[in-house]
């Protein structure tokens, strides 16, 4: 093997692992695996329709916002805010500096499976 084989072959072993070790994110699990009830099933499936694209569930990464990782383990949300049911279906409804609100594209049993969903978190 020559040494311009040998550095591609370096080069190429360098750019796989940095590719890896870049995408951090492991496939998602499964309702099942997740031992999901099935309003957090339901609340789940809002979730990825409107909050995934900004918020990891499962990651302490933020995306565009925070990550809702444990968001009610803790006595308050990344805003300050008091990190309890009512408040959480304020900031769904309402929105909150760059989130929009979602009072328009979901009901009221939609935020309440999401609420239940982000719980399991």
């Amino acid at each position: 093997m020559n040494r311009l084989s040998c550095l591609l072959i370096s080069a190429a072993a360098i750019v796989a692992f940095t590719l890896t070790a870049c995408d951090r994110r492991e496939p998602p699990k499964s309702d099942a695996e997740l031992g999901l009830t099935a309003q957090q099933s339901v609340g789940r499936a809002s979730y990825d329709a409107y909050c995934l694209r900004c918020h990891e569930a499962y990651s302490s990464h933020a995306e565009n916002g925070p990550s809702l990782k444990n968001v009610f383990k803790k006595p308050y949300f990344p805003s300050g805010t008091p990190a309890n049911d009512e408040r959480m279906t304020d900031l769904i409804v309402r929105g909150r500096s760059k989130m929009p609100g979602f009072a328009d594209r979901m009901n009221q049993q939609q935020i309440a499976d999401l609420i239940a969903y982000l719980h399991s978190l």
